[in-house]
């Protein structure tokens, strides 16, 4: 089933949005970022997306005691967690604290020698965010943009033992403007690593056209502002990834991550 994973963005410490990650266009959604995990967990939701916005404007994570709260107040959640982490210490140090994956994008980006040794100790564990600006890696909390095309980057990482992807289309993220599948499953098929997708999902038909791509390599989904603008509920989500589910299981639709052929729509798009 397509994972359904919400978000929270922390800045000095509260749960915000952001559009497009610009630091100018924050929107502070609550003052209470347990309660708004609490919820989550209440709605259905097994794991939790967190990103330090602070830590990936600095370079080094700011708000690991929110972090450390959400996990030890709401233990039914699995926690992946963003933003700074950019070292093999910063790692094992967010890892310590409960985190269950991280997430790693500059480094991932910018240093192959430290992404090496990261991946060599804590591959499971590892998300590599594909962050992508006009079909370019961006790095430093989407401050500027690498000269390296968004899929070398992914095979590259692949072939150093990255295992586990994010893609997210930058010019959509907080957008509500419709997640861009289709370069999420390229990116997905070309790597031949489960690939989680973010950015702009705008409502349950979002939900829909990513659970027909489980299949080609299309892992789950990071939502965040549908949920808080109220277009869209863990619970619904949910359900429609089910029926998804049961859907593909029901047909012969390859196994997930096949390269067999796509939607008819998709490949019309």
């Amino acid at each position: 089933m397509l994972e359904i994973i919400p978000a929270i963005d922390l800045l000095r410490g509260k749960a915000v949005r952001l559009q497009r990650g610009d630091f100018a266009s924050e929107t502070r959604v609550a003052e209470d970022p347990v309660k708004v995990a609490a919820q989550f967990a209440a709605d259905g939701a097994t794991f939790l997306h967190i990103v330090d916005l602070d830590g990936a404007r600095t370079g080094d994570p700011q708000n690991l005691a929110v972090v450390r709260d959400i996990i030890r107040r709401v233990p039914n959640l699995r926690v992946q967690v963003g933003g700074g982490i950019r070292t093999p210490e910063r790692a094992e140090q967010v890892l310590r604290i409960g985190a269950a994956r991280i997430i790693v994008g500059t480094t991932a980006a910018s240093d192959a020698a430290v992404i090496s040794a990261m991946l060599d100790k804590y591959a499971d564990q590892i998300i590599v965010g594909a962050d992508t600006k006009d079909d370019h890696v961006a790095v430093h909390g989407w401050l500027s943009a690498s000269k390296e095309r968004t899929e070398d980057f992914g095979l590259r990482l692949a072939g150093m033992g990255a295992r586990r992807f994010l893609y997210t289309d930058v010019s959509r993220d907080g957008m509500l403007e419709g997640v861009n599948s289709q370069a999420t499953v390229a990116f997905a098929r070309a790597t031949g690593k489960p690939t989680l997708a973010s950015g702009g999902v705008s409502g349950p038909e979002d939900i829909k056209t990513l659970t027909e791509l489980q299949p080609h390599g299309v892992e789950g989904v990071i939502i965040g502002k549908a949920l808080y603008g109220g277009r869209l509920t863990v619970a619904d989500a949910l359900r429609i990834a089910r029926v998804g589910a049961d859907r593909i299981k029901a047909s012969a639709a390859p196994p997930p991550g096949s390269t067999g052929p796509l939607p008819d729509w998709l490949k019309e798009g």
